[in-house]
């Protein structure tokens, strides 16, 4: 989940990159903050009488403690237990008896909980949220019970995956000696089984706190009346002076190499290229949007380069791509990615990727290619806004990295300022860099060892 959900975020600054310079910013919300230190995000908008309410916490899985790995998750899973005033199962209802929808998400910075109703059902699950950050009730046999959900659900989704599996020992091998990022969010299983109610809770009042979290409210509301009620039913709740985080962003212990793996359940072979890069955590503004931009023109969508000389023209592959996850809370990544048709040595599209690659550091963009790419941009941007969840998703994962609405707000005007030359310059940053893992996903037959 946390991987599907960085790409989405880092997609959705993507699409927000280019707006326009007569407007005042993206999404334009209305921000305030509890006296508790809550941050509260508020984005009307009234084409359905509906409303989104999230409440984002600054605790993922890189906030565990060391040898607690999986923890951020399984309490996720746990914070659906109940209150005294709400018991078990009690949230979920009332949810659904207004016909409303609730989810929740674990990632690398941060975990999330979110509920979709009718505009008047708002105080209802403000309610319900607020009450469950602080007054949650565990039992031994609740924390058994998630525990092995959890567990199966590591069975299913990574042990039972063979492109989970590869990504998870390649991850490891990027980010080694503990570095957060190179364990996983769902955490390792011996660790994960050995969690315990205590772990659970210590972890929950360590870091479930107004002054750790942001509540974005999204839909057919009114500021004034969002400020009411979060006053009312967050406002009370104390602070716990949390810690601020420490920073994650690492020069020295990220190493790279090979990593591949064979299962003979692999039907389709696959190759990916992670590359370390900066984020908007350290990351200069211009060379982070020329990466964002890179992405796009390289390998994101049927428009890109890569993909129209590797699965139209030529053809060599079946899929291929890359992205960049600038919104990291510690370093950034851009990746390239590509599946061989059958037939073809995965070698020699490795190759033809590099071509391709290579071809536009020599030969730069072609004349008013920089500028469809904006434009293209600018056209999702304008419609993401419509979207009720667009702005919610985004400006909550963008804060509870530790960055600023700044970061999204002041986009466009970055966009437009890219040169060609920015572009390049990142490329060749993208391409100078060491710190890097190729990964190849390979069947069990060896047949993949001329790949």
């Amino acid at each position: 989940m946390s991987k599907a959900l960085a790409i989405v975020i880092s997609l959705f600054l993507v699409l927000i990159a280019a707006g326009n310079r007569a407007q005042a910013g993206v999404f334009n919300p209305h921000t305030f903050t509890l006296d508790n230190g809550m941050e509260v995000v508020v984005l009307p908008n009234h084409r359905a009488p509906v409303v989104l309410h999230m409440v984002w916490y600054k605790a993922g899985s890189t906030d565990e403690p060391k040898g607690k790995s999986g923890i951020a998750h399984l309490l996720e899973h746990l914070m659906f237990k109940g209150t005294p005033k709400f018991p078990n199962g009690e949230f979920s209802k009332r949810v659904a008896q207004h016909g409303g929808q609730e989810n929740a998400f674990t990632s690398l910075d941060y975990t999330g909980y979110y509920q979709t109703v009718a505009s008047d059902r708002l105080e209802m699950v403000m309610e319900l949220e607020a009450d469950r950050m602080t007054n949650l009730v565990l039992n031994a046999e609740d924390v058994a019970t998630e525990r092995a959900v959890v567990l199966e659900e590591r069975n299913q989704r990574i042990e039972n995956k063979p492109a989970a599996r590869l990504n998870e020992k390649a991850l490891q091998k990027l980010y080694p000696q503990g570095h957060p990022y190179g364990r996983p969010v769902i955490g390792w299983r011996d660790e994960l089984a050995a969690l315990t109610r205590e772990d659970a809770l210590s972890f929950y009042k360590t870091n479930y706190a107004p002054d750790n979290a942001i509540l974005v409210v999204a839909g057919d509301v009114k500021v004034d009346d969002v400020k009411r009620l979060a006053e009312r039913y967050y406002g009370p709740i104390a602070k716990a002076g949390v810690n601020k985080r420490p920073s994650i962003i690492s020069l020295g212990d990220i190493q790279g190499g090979e990593t591949v793996l064979r299962d003979p359940r692999v039907k389709q072979i696959s190759w990916s290229e992670n590359i370390i890069q900066p984020s908007l955590t350290n990351g200069d503004p211009t060379r982070v949007v020329a990466l964002e931009i890179l992405a796009e023109l390289l390998g994101g969508g049927g428009t890109s380069r890569l993909y129209r000389a590797l699965v139209i023209e030529q053809p060599l592959a079946d899929s291929v791509g890359t992205y960049y996850d600038s919104s990291q809370r510690g370093d950034g990544r851009f990746v390239f990615y590509a599946s061989p048709r059958p037939g073809v040595p995965l070698a020699q599209l490795t190759q033809a990727v590099r071509d391709e690659v290579q071809k536009l550091l020599d030969q730069g963009l072609k004349p008013d290619e920089l500028e469809k790419i904006k434009k293209r941009m600018q056209a999702d941007a304008i419609f993401s806004r419509d979207a009720m969840k667009t702005g919610a998703w985004t400006i909550g994962g963008v804060l509870a990295r530790e960055h600023k609405i700044d970061d999204i707000e002041k986009w466009p005007e970055r966009v437009m300022a890219v040169t060609e030359a920015d572009v390049v310059n990142a490329l060749k940053a993208v391409m100078a860099e060491p710190r890097r893992i190729v990964t190849k996903l390979l069947p069990a037959d060896k047949v993949g060892d001329s790949q």
